[in-house]
């Protein structure tokens, strides 16, 4: 009699486990299912971030560059002016 109760009951915590497992496996499938919702919503508002990034990458390096280039006649105005004033007085 222990022999048939122990399969009897082995073979109902069996089923409980598998009805367990399967709604497990439901809810686990349907949060992968909306992770990768959210995964793909984030993507697509980061694309679109990527190109305001881009935007203003371009216009810093802009920016930059004009800079670089004010800069450089700056200098060469102030050498050409000090290279004047060394000339003269070498002169002298």
């Amino acid at each position: 009699m222990d022999v048939t109760f122990l399969q009897i009951l082995l073979y109902v915590l069996g089923a409980v486990l598998m009805v367990c497992l399967i709604v497990l496996i439901i809810k686990i499938i349907y949060t992968v299912n909306r992770i990768n919702f959210l995964l793909d919503n984030i993507e697509r508002k980061v694309r679109s971030l990527d190109k305001i990034f881009n935007a203003i990458d371009h216009f810093s390096d802009s920016f930059s560059m004009a800079t670089d280039k004010v800069v450089n006649g700056l200098l060469n105005l102030t050498n050409k002016i000090f290279k004047k004033k060394k000339k003269e007085r070498e002169d002298n």
